[in-house]
């Protein structure tokens, strides 16, 4: 699954727009490198995003094309 789509999904980025424009701005890394949003995401990586001053890093547990509102955080472990 394409990172800009997983951010979506996950829901930790509210649009998928957004979330091509956080990885083309650089405030996206996955296990530690700037990626594009076209990067394919596995369980097991870790995603860090960057905005205004704040800092979120999760672990992918699962991967989803579809998941309710609810369920969202279960596609993903808050690292710090």
């Amino acid at each position: 699954m394409r990172l800009d789509k997983y951010l979506k999904v996950a829901r930790l980025i509210k649009r998928r727009t957004v979330a091509q424009d956080a990885c083309k701005g650089e405030r996206v890394t996955v296990n530690g490198k700037e990626v594009k949003p076209a990067y394919r995401v596995k369980v097991g990586d870790i995603i860090e995003i960057v905005f205004h001053n704040k800092s979120t890093k999760v672990e992918v547990l699962a991967l989803a094309e579809h998941i309710g509102a609810g369920e969202a955080d279960t596609l993903y472990r808050v690292v710090e």
